[in-house]
């Protein structure tokens, strides 16, 4: 299996617990964003409920790309990805934007080329999502992005500076894909688009679908109607090695899949980011609620 380089602060950040011969039996990864985290807790108790395995999480590696190479390197064992990752250049894959040939490369990919076992989504995906107030979509009848074009032309667009840049699937291939374009678009930070749109200095955005500030801002996502946007839909991803070496841990997170919709998410997330819940907290809610955990 290739090993791949990991980035010297992520190094850093695992030593300390899978070096020195101080490694629990497993160890979950999870990235900078809060879904990732809740997920890591929902994973741990589970594990340790139904198996009796030692689990510890390392939260905050920084971005998807470090997460792979950790558990490249076995310094960790399980994590979330997003279907979407196999256009970083992993592996030859077909390009489509079809959901189930998407998840089909994905888990047969990284199966062949890493060794991880790919599980089926959660439920939910996370992806960039056009977004407008809940009001002004009540009002215009906005459901889809096809819906706003009759009023693009005088529509101000808050939007990550990356994605303006972006020739082949950033707003040029946008433009192409639904013959849209908007008024002015604003570059701005990620972070900044939904107080943008909340305080009306713009008219929409491009944000992320699963990201609390929806919910807190009440703000409404466009469906994408004619699938310009891969589909990121979230799986457990695992080491096989690790799971020969304890197969009761599929068989652990096995209920949580199928089990979260894209509102469920957003809930969650908001109960973290806005009501300033511990993930963990707001994890073993969440197993109890669904009757996984006493």
């Amino acid at each position: 299996m290739r090993k791949a380089a990991l980035p010297l602060f992520g190094a850093l950040m695992l030593a300390g617990v899978a070096g020195c011969g101080n490694r629990p039996d497993l160890i979950i990864g999870a990235q900078t964003f809060t879904e990732t985290k809740i997920l890591a807790e929902m994973y741990k108790t589970l594990i340790e409920q139904k198996t009796g395995l030692e689990v510890k999480v390392i939260p905050d590696l920084a971005a998807s790309p470090l997460v792979l190479n950790a558990l490249d390197r076995e310094d960790i064992d399980l994590a979330t990805l997003y279907s979407g990752e196999i256009f970083n250049n992993h592996f030859p894959i077909e390009q489509t934007k079809e959901r189930a040939a998407v998840l089909r490369q994905a888990q047969e990919g990284f199966d062949k080329y890493y060794g991880f076992d790919w599980m089926d989504p959660l439920g939910f995906e996370n992806t960039y999502a056009f977004t407008v107030r809940e009001q002004v979509a009540k009002e215009k009848g906005y459901k889809t992005i096809s819906d706003i074009k009759p009023d693009a032309a005088t529509m101000r667009f808050g939007v990550d500076t990356s994605w303006l840049e972006r020739v082949s699937d950033g707003y040029p291939a946008f433009q192409k894909e639904y013959g849209i374009t908007f008024a002015k678009a604003f570059p701005m930070e990620l972070s900044l688009v939904y107080t943008a749109v909340k305080n009306e200095q713009v008219d929409i955005v491009l944000a992320y679908s699963t990201d609390a500030r929806l919910k807190a801002f009440q703000l409404k996502t466009l469906e994408d109607d004619r699938q310009f946007f891969p589909p990121y839909d979230a799986s457990p991803v695992m080491r096989k090695e690790m799971q020969e070496r304890y197969p009761g841990v599929k068989e652990a997170i096995q209920p949580l899949i199928g089990m979260m919709d894209i509102n469920t998410m957003v809930d969650l997330n908001y109960q973290v980011d806005i009501e300033k819940k511990s993930e963990r907290e707001v994890a073993l809610a969440f197993l109890k609620q669904k009757g996984l955990i006493q």
